[in-house]
C-alpha cells in the first residue's frame, strides 16, 4: 500500500464495500497477523504512540496515551471482560466522514479495532452507530461475520491466544453521545448523561469494567500504522501530528466532499480541491472544525490544520469537518442555527447548557427576525463569558456550543449591531436585490 493512500484510498469509487476475499488481496489484514503473531500487546501500542496518532473525534487525545490506563491481564479488579468500543454516532454539524468509512471499508475499522483491542487487553469490541446511518449498520456487521468465519474474530484468534469477539450496537443517536461516558450510559440502557470523572473509563466503564472509547477515524489508522510502521504514518503528515486526516468540506462550496489530505493541509487547498467557493465566489470566513469551532477569516486560509496550529489561530481543529460561508451567507444566521441545534441536544444535567443554551438560541432567532435590542448582544457576549470556557459545564458541550458565539461576536460583532439597527439581516436584505 502506498503512502498516498492509506484510509480511503481502497474505498470503491461507489462506496460498494469489499468482500473479505478483495480485502484481502489488497493486503487486508496482513497488519492483523502481523500484530498478533510477531508482536507483544505493549510492542502495538508503542508503535502506536510512535506514531503520534491523536484522536480523530474532536479532542485530539494521543490514542496511545488513552490506551495506557487499561489495566494490564491481572491488575483489573473482580472478573469479567474489558471493553473497546468504536464511537460511530456522528452528529456534529458539518460531520460525514465516519459515515463514508463505515460504509465503504468496514474491514478497515475491524482490522484497527482488533489491534486496539490487543493492545488494551480488551476481550470484547463493540461499535456503536447510530440508527439513522441504516448502510453503515448493515456493511460493518456483514464484515464482522466474514471476520468471525475466517478465524480474525473469536477464541484463539490466528492462534496467538487472543480471544476477542465483536458486533455492532445500533443507538437512537445523539450529540451528547459522542461524550465517551454518556457513550457508555446510552449502551447501558440509561439515559444519555456525561458520568462525573473520576473514575475515568479505563478504570470503571461499561457495567463498572475497564473500557476505551475511540472515534471510528482514529481506529481506522491503526492497521496502517501496525503494518507500515510509526515512521511511515509520521512521514504522510505535514507536521508533528502524524497521519493523514480525513477532512470534511461542505457549505458554500461547489463539491462538498471528503478529501483524504496530510494533516497539515491548508483550508485553502481544500476549498480548491471541493470545487471552490460556491455563490459569490468569494470566501467570507469558515468553520475549521464542525459547528462546535470558531470562525476563522480570509487571512488564516492558509495555516496548516492540525490540533496544535488551529488552536493557535483562535479556533478547534475538532473533527476536521470545515464549514465554508461565502459574502453572501450570513454568519448569524449561521450562529442561530447553531445554537438551534446545541439547545436541542443539550442532555439537560447542569444549568448553564440546560437553561443557557435554549435562551441563546431564542435571542438568535429573535436577531434572525429583526426584533433584536443592544442589550441582546451584551447579555449573548456575557454568556460566552460566563459559560463559554471549558471546564465551567459539567461536559463540554456548552464550550463547545460558545465557539461560534464567541468567535462571531468578536469578529463579526458589526452584522449583529446591523441586525438590531435595521431590523433585518443585512446580507440577505443586499444580495436578495441584487440576485433581483
Amino acid at each position: 500500500m502506498s503512502a498516498e493512500q492509506p484510509l480511503t484510498g481502497r474505498a470503491r469509487p461507489d462506496r460498494r464495500p469489499h468482500t473479505l476475499k478483495e480485502w484481502r488481496k489488497l493486503g487486508g489484514y496482513d497488519a492483523v497477523e502481523r500484530g498478533l503473531k510477531t508482536m507483544t500487546p505493549e510492542e502495538v501500542l508503542d508503535t502506536v504512540a510512535a506514531a503520534n496518532l491523536n484522536g480523530r473525534g474532536g479532542a485530539g487525545f494521543p490514542a496511545a496515551t488513552k490506551w495506557r490506563f487499561m489495566p494490564k491481564p491481572g491488575e483489573a479488579p473482580g472478573d469479567g471482560p474489558s471493553y473497546f468500543i468504536v464511537n460511530g454516532d456522528e452528529m456534529e454539524p458539518g460531520a460525514f466522514k465516519d459515515r463514508i468509512l463505515l460504509e465503504a471499508v468496514p474491514h478497515q475499522l475491524i482490522e484497527g479495532a482488533i489491534l486496539a483491542a490487543y493492545a488494551t487487553h480488551a476481550s470484547e469490541i463493540i461499535v456503536l452507530i447510530r440508527d439513522a446511518y441504516r448502510d453503515a449498520i448493515a456493511n460493518v456487521t456483514r464484515a464482522i461475520a466474514e471476520a468471525e468465519k475466517a478465524g480474525y474474530l473469536g477464541k484463539n484468534v490466528l492462534g496467538s491466544g487472543f480471544d476477542v469477539k465483536m458486533w455492532v450496537h445500533p443507538s437512537a443517536g445523539r450529540y451528547i453521545v459522542g461524550e465517551e461516558t454518556a457513550l457508555i450510559e446510552a449502551l447501558e440502557g440509561k439515559r444519555a448523561v456525561p458520568r462525573k470523572r473520576p473514575p475515568f473509563p479505563a478504570q470503571s466503564g461499561l457495567w463498572g469494567r475497564p473500557t476505551t472509547v475511540n472515534n471510528v477515524e482514529t481506529v481506522s489508522c491503526v492497521s496502517h500504522i501496525v503494518g507500515n510502521g510509526a515512521q511511515w504514518f509520521r512521514a504522510l503528515s505535514r507536521t508533528e501530528e502524524g497521519g493523514t486526516k480525513v477532512f470534511g468540506v461542505s457549505g458554500r462550496v461547489n463539491k462538498p466532499q471528503i478529501i483524504e489530505a496530510p494533516m497539515g493541509t491548508t483550508a485553502a487547498e481544500l476549498i480548491e480541491r471541493a470545487g471552490g467557493v460556491s455563490g459569490t465566489g468569494v470566501l467570507r470566513c469558515f468553520q475549521p472544525g464542525g459547528g462546535a469551532s470558531g470562525f476563522l477569516e480570509p487571512a488564516e486560509a492558509d495555516i496548516p490544520l492540525d490540533f496544535a496550529h488551529v488552536a493557535k489561530a483562535g479556533s478547534m481543529f475538532g473533527t476536521g469537518t470545515m464549514i465554508v460561508l461565502d459574502e453572501s451567507a450570513c454568519p448569524v444566521g449561521v450562529i442561530a442555527r447553531h445554537m438551534a441545534f446545541y439547545a436541542r441536544e443539550s442532555c439537560g444535567w447542569c444549568t448553564p447548557c440546560r437553561d443557557g443554551l435554549p435562551w441563546v438560541a431564542q435571542i438568535m432567532a429573535r436577531l434572525e427576525r429583526g426584533e433584536g435590542r443592544m442589550e441582546d448582544l451584551q447579555v449573548l457576549r456575557d454568556t460566552v463569558e460566563i459559560a463559554g470556557p471549558r471546564g465551567r459545564t459539567f461536559c463540554d458541550l456548552m464550550g463547545g456550543a460558545m465557539a461560534p458565539l464567541g468567535t462571531g461576536l468578536a469578529r463579526f460583532g458589526d452584522l449583529f449591531e446591523a441586525h438590531v439597527r435595521e431590523g433585518c439581516c443585512p446580507i440577505a436584505r443586499d444580495y436578495g436585490r441584487a440576485a433581483a
